[in-house]
């Protein structure tokens, strides 16, 4: 997938530039470049296990907060 910017008429460079500087940011390419750049160890059962239970823990504190806005 190609990203390019052709300049319009009377277009300055800061315009052109800030226009492909915005398709690249919709595109999502740097999102994907970052991620590729760095090897990442996966994760081990146990603690896979262990941020779940966390999470599961934490959304349970905040769903009580909605209800109890004073805690």
């Amino acid at each position: 997938m190609a990203i390019y910017a052709i300049k319009q008429k009377e277009e300055s460079n800061d315009r052109l530039q800030q226009r492909f500087k915005k398709q690249v940011q919709k595109s999502g390419l740097l999102k994907i470049l970052r991620e590729r750049g760095t090897y990442k160890k996966p994760l081990t059962r146990r603690l896979a296990r262990i941020r779940a239970l966390k999470r599961e823990d934490y959304r349970a504190q905040n769903k009580k907060k909605q209800f109890y806005s004073n805690m």
